[in-house]
């Protein structure tokens, strides 16, 4: 090929690569031929040579942290030509786009990445995860990491998720949206999959011993196996009721559990149910109407628990106790009080005994002050219906009576000795009412009577 030749197809070379050059802010790729003074450039397809320095190397990612000679390399164009007639290339922004396609392809595959705890805030962790941030709520902490407060006081959760600050955990990637800039992770995801796999050992019904690790108003957490924990709930640590956990438990105490629940990588375990139910028998101990001093255990708005043993608590309840409130209950009875009770109902399968306070002075009191009262409620009552059916004694023959004024209304009274004497006196009021008739013909009897003894004379 002649020289002439070689120049041409050289010209040729230069003028469809620059017909097809990227745009500005487009990637192309390079191999890099030089990395010095803070500086990489790039050999762009053997026509033109990029550069990139400064800030825009993104350090910060892996991929462009080592960079050597040789390497292959992507970089977005922030200019065609600087003033060394070179291309101005970054690799931040090709960097940033490259973390977030291999994020996304993490959170696809599931593949497990370290992390660092940068901030807290009372909803989560902010974490370093390879050149981006991202954010791993509250939930999504492993057990033992997440902050069991009680009452779920936010301050104090605060306070606990500070004390991370520093530290490096093994997480997942569960989203990660390039658009909205949105990277959320999970260290509970990789103990869940530690879970799964050492689960498969165990089954519903098995006995573990293991270690109370933690106590919550709900119940207690116990650690087990290797590195396993499961959740005993309130209702499954005695077969008495309890306020707390800590009434039986403390923390670092070894206890057998059974396996209630498996449910995904959540074990529920039960520590009742390794002792028989003291209820089964509860009517070979007690029977109703017996006599039994028992000591008040708790003091709840509806009436008394009473420890009769150290398994079995009946119920006084506030009707039997001659209390008209929970103030007053709490006024009159004392926890650790004993008293004497009456056993008045027995239900094993409910777990329930019915007691009523026996040898109480101010329970009687209460009790035939109430009866009283109810007493002359009934009296008012009836007294009140007799009343409205006999309010007024009517005139005989519906004629006034005499002086030709109506009769008064009377008021009847309930004793059977006063109503005989009322209806006397009616009967005698009317046999002397006179009617108009009879009154004229007295009349002419007393004329005649009076003429005719003028005749006589």
């Amino acid at each position: 090929m002649s020289d002439e030749d070689k120049v041409g197809s050289f010209a040729n070379l230069l003028k469809n690569f620059f017909a097809k050059l990227p745009k500005e802010g487009e990637l192309v790729k390079g191999t890099v031929i030089s990395v010095d003074n803070g500086e990489v450039r790039l050999d762009i397809e053997g026509v033109v040579t990029g550069i990139v320095r400064g800030a825009e190397l993104f350090a910060e990612s892996k991929e462009f942290s080592n960079v050597k000679v040789g390497d292959e390399a992507e970089a977005t164009i922030l200019e065609k030509e600087n003033e060394n007639g070179e291309m101005e290339l970054s690799f931040r922004v090709a960097g940033h786009h490259l973390v977030w396609s291999r994020m996304k392809k993490n959170a696809e595959d599931g593949i497990t990445l370290e992390g660092k705890v940068l901030a807290a805030n009372k909803g989560g962790l902010m974490m370093q995860l390879d050149a981006l941030v991202g954010f791993m709520p509250v939930s999504q902490l492993s057990p033992e990491n997440y902050p069991r407060v009680q009452g779920g006081d936010k301050n104090r959760i605060l306070e606990h998720l500070r004390g991370l600050i520093g530290k490096k955990m093994q997480v997942k990637v569960l989203d990660a949206l390039e658009k909205d800039e949105k990277l959320i992770i999970s260290e509970k995801a990789v103990w869940e999959d530690e879970q799964k796999a050492v689960l498969d050992s165990f089954n519903v019904g098995d006995v573990v011993e293991g270690e109370v690790s933690a106590l919550t108003s709900f119940g207690a957490f116990i650690k087990f196996g290797e590195g396993l924990e499961g959740l005993v709930h309130i209702s499954e640590i005695v077969w008495q009721r309890i306020d707390h956990p800590r009434d039986v438990l403390k923390v670092g105490q070894k206890v057998d559990a059974q396996i209630i629940d498996i449910n995904k990588s959540k074990i529920y375990l039960s520590v009742k149910r390794l002792v028989d139910d003291p209820w089964k028998s509860v009517k070979e101990k007690y029977k109703v109407g017996e006599t039994l001093n028992g000591e008040i255990h708790k003091i709840e708005n509806f009436g008394l628990m009473v420890k009769l043993d150290e398994d079995i608590h009946g119920l006084a309840h506030i009707s039997e106790l001659g209390a008209r409130d929970a103030s007053e209950l709490r006024e009159r009875f004392k926890i650790g009080q004993k008293s004497d009770f009456e056993v008045i109902s027995i239900e094993p399968s409910e777990h329930r005994l019915g007691l009523k306070l026996l040898g109480d002075k101010k329970s009687k009191e209460v009790v035939k002050e109430e009866k009283t009262e109810e007493k002359k409620e009934e009296v008012k009552k009836e007294e009140k219906e007799v009343e409205k059916k006999e309010k007024v004694v009517p005139p005989t023959d519906g004629i006034p009576a005499e002086g030709g004024k109506k009769k008064k209304k009377v008021k009847k009274s309930t004793s059977a000795k006063a109503m005989a004497d009322e209806k006397a006196t009616e009967d005698k009021e009317a046999s002397e009412a006179k009617s108009p008739e009879a009154e004229s013909t007295e009349a002419e009897g007393k004329s005649g009577e009076s003429e005719g003894g003028e005749e006589k004379k």
